[in-house]
Order: structure tokens, then sequence, then C-alpha cells
């Protein structure tokens, strides 16, 4: 059987873990806040509604293409593909290329920021290897002027951090979605997250700071999980209603 992603490949070994997962979209939920595109996100209405179910169908379609057969998975992102051309009609406009290129590199960059946050340093060619895998998908969307190799990645991402993120009064509002909708305890952890993790230049237009609790939290959660202690943790910081769906993150 062929394999979108191979058996072996490390974009498995990330996307199986659900600690790394919940690092991912907790970076993205900062880069969304600031991206000037964010009012696409407002359009449908459902990413400030409820910013955790919007969390979990974007994980359910990442997730069926990382582990899928190959032609499921080309399905599976031509179904993302209809869901934007939908919500491109409802609107009568077309969402930029540069917009879609933001979100597809945000899934890049904090897939390797968070492993490398949460377990080890990757290689060159691990890195190299979950550039491709995203290039795929975003090569089968139709997205123009992706770069080709994971070096010329790394400079357009530099371009784009500079160039497509700005705080305005959706970033301001999105940020209190995630407050109400999280809790007081478990949106300060988000933000805790968010400040070892977010590049520089997000890291001050959203003023998250330079210092961070999970400094010295991080290193103890992680003896945590070598005792299997880690779920108990997570089932204190994270919402009762979403537990289940958290839990099946975990392919390990």
């Amino acid at each position: 059987m062929k394999w979108f992603v191979k058996e072996d490949s490390v974009v498995r070994e990330i996307w199986g873990n659900a600690d790394t997962i919940l690092f991912i979209f907790a970076g993205a939920s900062a880069e969304f806040a600031v991206n000037k595109s964010v009012d696409w996100l407002y359009f449908t209405g459902k990413l400030p509604a409820d910013p955790l179910a919007r969390l979990f169908s974007t994980v359910t379609y990442s997730r069926r293409i990382v582990f899928s057969e190959y032609h499921a998975a080309l399905q599976a992102i031509d179904q993302i593909t209809a869901i934007h051309q939908k919500v491109e009609k409802e609107r009568g406009a077309q969402i930029p290329d540069w917009a879609y290129r933001d979100v597809l590199f945000m899934l890049i960059d904090y897939s390797i920021r968070s492993f490398e946050l949460l377990e080890r340093k990757l290689t060159q060619v691990e890195k190299a290897e979950v550039f491709e895998v995203f290039y795929q998908v975003g090569s089968r969307m139709g997205i123009g002027g992706l770069p080709t190799d994971y070096e010329a990645w790394l400079i357009m991402r530099n371009q784009q951090l500079d160039e497509n993120f700005v705080k305005s009064a959706f970033s301001i509002d999105l940020y209190k979605q995630y407050k109400k909708h999280l809790g007081l305890p478990r949106y300060v952890m988000l933000k805790e997250v968010q400040v070892r993790l977010v590049p520089q230049h997000i890291n001050q237009l959203l003023s998250l700071g330079s210092w961070s609790i999970l400094k010295m939290v991080l290193p103890a959660y992680k003896i945590a999980r070598s005792f299997r202690l880690h779920q108990f943790v997570k089932d204190l910081i994270l919402p009762a209603k979403y537990k289940m769906e958290i839990a099946g993150l975990d392919a390990r």
C-alpha cells in the first residue's frame, strides 16, 4: 500500500503525539490572531464562536492526510480545497495565495518548533521531510508561489513574518474568545506555551514577553511522561469537553 506519508517518517512521529499537536496549535492560534488575512477566518464566524472546535476540525483533516493511504489523503486535501472554495463563493472574493501559504508555512514551522521543544532537535533531512509533506499538500491544493525546497522555504518564511502580520481589532477579539472558551487558567497556559514557541516578531506584536514559567514546568512534565503520569497532568489543564478528542490524537 502506498501511503501519503511514509510509515517511518518523522512527520508521523510529530503528528502522532497529542502533546506536539497541542503545541502546534498553541503557536498557530497566535499567528492566526495577527495574520493580515484573519478576516477570512471571521467571515464564517466559526473561529471566534468556538476556537477549540475549529482546532479539532483542522486537526482531523491534518491527521487524515498524514496517516492515510495516498489516494485517501488526496481526497482529504480536495475536501479542504472545496470547503475554501465554498467560502470564497459565499463572500464573492478569492482567498489570496499568500494567505494560503501563510497557513501552510505555519504548519511546517510549528511542527518543527513543537517537536524540538518537546522531544529533540531535528536533523536538516528531517526538517526537509516536514517541508516536503506540506509542500505536497499545498501543491495539490493549487497554491501558487510555493518554495520548492526547505532552504527556499526558510527565506520565504522570514519574508512572510516581516510582511504578513499586524495586530488589529481582530487580534484583540480573538484573544478574548480564547480566554472565554478556555477559562483563565488554561488561557494563561496557552500564552505561556506561545512565549516559548512563536517567532520573535509574532511575540512582539502580541506583547507576550520573554520569560515563561514553562521553562521550569516543561522538564518536570517530561519526567512525568516517562512515568506515564502526563495524562493525569493533561486532565487537569485541558477542558473536559475535549478530553476524548485529545486522547484520540495520541497514536503511540
